[in-house]
């Protein structure tokens, strides 16, 4: 096949360093804005992007030309320091070192987008962590608590 064509949906999670509270309503909509703008210039076009106060939620398309793990990079050092630009209270800001990447059948992109909207009725019973540990026994993967937070 002289083509290479793919279509593959990724819903990215990661947390702000230690989970601080810091992604206020001051900066969530231009950070969404900003990380949308990012994925697009890599060729990765955001579908939705939602977060709380201590994590993000992205769903985008990866381009057949990246990893997961350059975009994920490109993202989150951009946005790292395009947030510290923001004011004296972001000085110090910095996503935690890891993140999570579940591909997503073209079939529940709608029921992820769903998902993702409803972040913050989601968060009023449930911690990051507890979501975080749902959305990987949901997927199969495999954990070491030791290791999944920082």
């Amino acid at each position: 096949m002289p083509q290479s064509l793919i279509r593959l949906h990724v819903h990215l999670v990661f947390s702000t360093k230690n989970r601080a509270n810091v992604l206020c309503d001051s900066v969530r909509d231009a950070l969404h804005r900003y990380m949308a703008t990012v994925l697009r210039n890599e060729g990765c076009p955001a579908t939705l992007i939602n977060s709380v106060e201590d994590h993000v939620h992205v769903l985008f398309e990866l381009s057949r030309t990246v990893s997961i793990s350059q975009i994920v990079e490109e993202v989150k050092k951009s946005s790292s320091k395009w947030i510290k630009t923001q004011g004296a209270k972001f000085s110090e800001f910095a996503w935690q070192s890891g993140y999570g990447a579940f591909a997503v059948s073209v079939s529940n992109v709608s029921a992820v987008r769903i998902y993702i909207g409803d972040q913050r009725e989601h968060h009023r019973n449930k911690s990051f962590q507890e979501e975080y540990r749902a959305l990987l026994v949901r997927n199969g993967v495999t954990f070491d608590e030791r290791y999944v937070w920082d």
